[in-house]
């Protein structure tokens, strides 16, 4: 259990956010949410103890565990990835090292006789026992099936870990999180560089794990999956909703309408007070008057409603011409780097309006295949473009085409026509570039900003045929649901690569697959798609199902109508009585511990920690209240599958 006891962060311009007070209890899964520059990551980092905050205290157990994976992973190691992960925890090393230690000295040793031979035989036993108890005789099974289900081949695990991208360090480094089983594990946009079938799979991870989970994510349905609470920073202030990301936002979005209308009044009796304060501050017999209203206007707290102004808001992609039946042809496309080889003999020919998505795992070749089909790297095969055809292609690397010395609207202006021209800036806006940001020459934007403008611009060329190349990957949530709906109204052909599963949900009507060196074509949606291959995983390992035999389905057969007795009748009747009767008492015990445990959370809110005594009283009744009620959960589980059984 973590508490934040008012916390603040002080920058230069100001607070970034300031007096939160919250309490994370074991098992929560979280969402953390807010506008970019709110402060996410920043309160990621104080919970973690990589930095401190400006005043107040987070109070947490001294043996807490902590598993923390950032956006700037710097991974410097010789290390093979399967030792990097081996040697991640002391204590088994430690153990192992021992071990092997006696192990070597007993078998050089002949005196079986003598004390110490004996003392090291009882020491070995008990760190046997200690190895055991730490589940050290499946640590390297898990290091193993952690990393494959994370995508890794079993080739690759001996490989040392500098001659790995930067987005396969950052999953060696979340692997190493995931099997030193923290008390909490912190994440900060962890499915970046996952592709579709390892985000499903750390999915099914974090669902059953047993520790509390805070993780920072632009992916909706990952958010929606994992997590059951939200808490979004939003001016200054964190706000707790218990809901997972879809539900908050019909909650949040609920209760932003409440504001505006309160915010409405509110400014219409503000300028009804500063008329009457003008009207009467020059009168003798009014200048009271005039000054208890401008008392009661300061003392007022300004309702701010932090709404989204992108909300609803639509952009189609223009079209240039009509091109013929067919876009393109692809004959006999393979590709290979040395010895590695991508694909073979890929034969396509994709028809006009086709709306495909390019999926496998990462490395298979997706990004290369469709560099190959824009012509910028060679090899095996023909590509054929059909009549009137325009492509526009966006590479994950486009930023860099962008001229550094244009402005930011400047970039867009030179693009647009027609109509669009007239919405700029609300295009902009969907894309994060608000009021002074349009103004910022390209050259001074981060490398994610420069990835949404151009992006941005893509969205703006007219075109037929489009190629997106991960066009989601630095878009927040809105952002990504403005591109989508554009792309969802495309009267164009496009394929597009992206590990965002809502973003494809309903968005195509092909997919290709990457797998096993060849292009496989499937006719069904991106849901249908990842429940096929998640069957053909085991989640714990990313082995292969083991074939079972076909069972028939319970409602194909019709069981035979058994006729009880009456004392059989009487004992059914009997344990239906006491389900029942248990249900109810378990329901109604539930409700008051929980108004029980509520009332606890604001004291252990309050509580003076430095009262040590105190603390640890308030501490074991609150642990016994929250057993308590695992205890009644439990009975009543039994009781209610009691009850549907007897049904």
């Amino acid at each position: 259990m973590i508490n934040l006891e008012k916390i603040g962060v002080h920058l230069p311009q100001g607070y970034l956010f300031s007096d939160i007070s919250l309490q994370i209890n074991k098992g929560d899964k979280i969402g953390l949410v807010g506008k970019n520059g709110a402060g996410k990551s920043t309160l990621l980092k104080l919970l973690s103890g990589v930095d401190k905050p400006s005043e107040g205290k987070i109070h947490k157990p001294s043996d807490y565990k902590i598993g923390f994976l950032t956006q700037d992973i710097v991974i410097d190691s010789t290390l093979s990835v399967f030792e990097y992960l081996k040697t991640s925890n002391a204590l088994l090393t430690r153990l192992n090292n021992r071990i092997d230690q006696i192990n070597h000295d007993l078998v050089a040793r002949d005196d079986y006789e003598e004390t110490s031979y004996l003392a090291l035989l009882d020491e070995l036993n008990d760190l046997n026992l200690e190895f055991s108890i730490n589940d050290g005789f499946q640590w390297e099974e898990k290091i193993t099936n952690t990393l494959k289900g994370l995508g890794f081949q079993d080739a690759e695990l001996e490989n040392s870990l500098n001659t790995f991208s930067g987005g396969w360090k950052m999953r060696a480094e979340l692997a190493k999180i995931l099997v030193n089983a923290p008390d909490i594990i912190l994440l900060d946009e962890p499915t970046n560089h996952l592709d579709i079938i390892s985000i499903s799979w750390l999915e099914n991870y974090l669902k059953t794990f047993e520790g509390a989970v805070i993780t920072i994510s632009h992916d909706r349905l990952f958010l929606d999956n994992v997590t059951k609470r939200t808490l979004e920073i939003s001016k200054g202030k964190v706000l707790d909703f218990a809901y997972s990301y879809t539900k908050y936002k019909e909650v949040r979005a609920e209760e932003l309408e409440r504001l505006a209308g309160a915010k409405k009044q509110q400014d219409k009796d503000i300028k009804h007070a500063e008329e009457l304060i003008n009207k009467f501050r020059a009168k003798k017999n009014k200048a009271a008057f005039a000054q208890s209203l401008i008392k009661k206007i300061e003392k007022t707290e300004r309702i701010e409603v932090d709404n989204d102004t992108i909300a609803g808001m639509s952009i189609n992609f223009p079209l240039s011409v009509q091109p013929g039946k067919w876009v393109l042809q692809m004959e006999g496309m393979s590709k290979a780097y040395g010895d590695k080889l991508l694909y073979r003999e890929v034969n396509l020919t994709v028809g006009r309006g086709e709306k495909i998505a390019l999926l496998g795992a990462n490395g298979m070749g997706k990004s290369t295949l469709l560099k190959q089909i824009m012509g910028k790297i060679e090899g095996e095969g023909e590509v054929v473009y059909g009549h009137n055809v325009n492509i526009a292609y966006f590479a994950q690397d486009q930023a860099e085409s962008l001229d550094k010395d244009k402005t930011v609207y400047e970039t867009v202006d030179e693009i647009a026509k027609d109509e669009i021209r007239k919405s700029l800036r609300q295009v902009l806006g969907a894309f994060l570039f608000r009021g002074e940001d349009v103004d910022k020459k390209v050259g001074v934007l981060s490398g994610g900003e420069r990835t949404r403008l151009a992006l941005c611009q893509l969205l703006l060329s007219p075109s037929n045929f489009l190629i997106l190349d991960e066009p989601t990957n630095h878009l927040d949530i809105q952002s990504k649901e403005v591109l989508k709906s554009a792309l969802k109204n495309y009267e164009g052909t496009f394929i597009v690569v992206s590990h965002d599963r809502e973003f494809l949900d309903n968005l195509t009507n092909r997919i290709w697959d990457i797998e096993n060196k060849s292009l496989k074509i499937h006719h069904f949606g991106v849901k249908e798609f990842l429940k096929r291959k998640m069957e053909l995983m085991q989640l714990d390992g990313n082995k292969p199902i083991e074939k079972q035999e076909v069972q028939v389905k319970k409602e194909d057969v019709k069981a035979p109508v058994v006729e009880l007795s009456y004392e059989e009748k009487k004992e059914a009747k009997r344990l239906k009585n006491k389900y029942q009767n248990q249900v109810s008492r378990s329901e109604e015990r539930i409700s008051a511990l929980e108004k029980e445990i509520e009332k606890m959370d604001l004291v252990l809110l309050e509580m003076d920690y430095s009262d040590e005594k105190t603390t640890n009283k308030s501490l074991a009744e609150y642990e016994k209240l929250k057993s308590e009620l695992d205890q009644q959960m439990a009975l009543w589980e039994e009781a209610t599958e009691g009850l549907m059984e007897m049904d």
